[in-house]
């Protein structure tokens, strides 16, 4: 995985252009709203989902797997936030816990042993009373069953992406043991752009007790 994404962003740069997932926005809202100071995001990328949040006086910590990817973070926002490199499925990279916790389509990335562990080292990660906020892609995305099926709901695209769909069981079988609070699907982009279709995604919010 870590060869595929630096390579991606070697050739592809700011692929997702500067502006923040609407996702991002809405979370930074309401983690506003909840006082959360301290957060950590898994797969930082370039930093453009970031930005919203230190926009707004968050502490940001970052975890990213290309080196790339962070570099280019460096140019355009600076580097007053740490950022790990290394893969999620190595954490945790720290012993702190955080207010709250953002990780905008990473999670469908990885198989089930992957987002088992990942969901465990954010709980873990989270204070008492702290938001975790996941997006991931849904089964009811135009996508959806495109490429070679890996397994039930998992299928490889025609790049080498692999992708678990979620639907509102799997949400409630991976987040349910996490505090899950709510699960709505979105639409991301909210407005399609360049005349490609937004994608359908669950935006997964879970409190620990």
């Amino acid at each position: 995985m870590t060869e595929f994404w630096e390579s991606s962003f070697q050739d592809k740069q700011t692929m997702w252009g500067f502006e923040p997932a609407e996702a991002a926005v809405s979370t930074a809202t309401f983690f506003q709203s909840q006082g959360l100071k301290n957060i950590l995001i898994p797969g930082y990328g370039y930093g453009r989902n970031a930005k919203v949040f230190t926009d707004r006086g968050f502490a940001v910590t970052g975890i990213e797997i290309s080196e790339t990817a962070i570099g280019i973070a460096k140019r355009h926002y600076g580097d007053s936030i740490h950022v790990y490199h290394g893969s999620v499925t190595d954490m945790p990279f720290d012993h702190q816990t955080y207010d709250g916790i953002f990780c905008h389509a990473l999670i469908h990335l990885l198989d089930v042993t992957q987002r088992r562990k990942l969901l465990q080292d954010c709980y873990r990660q989270l204070r008492p009373d702290g938001y975790m906020v996941f997006v991931a892609i849904s089964k009811n995305t135009p996508t959806f069953g495109e490429g070679v099926e890996i397994s039930k709901d998992r299928f490889e695209t025609r790049h080498g992406v692999q992708l678990f769909y979620y639907d509102a069981a799997s949400v409630e079988k991976e987040f349910g043991s996490y505090g899950l609070i709510e699960a709505v699907e979105i639409d991301e982009p909210a407005t399609p752009t360049g005349g490609k279709p937004s994608q359908k995604f669950w935006q997964i919010t879970c409190r620990k007790k």
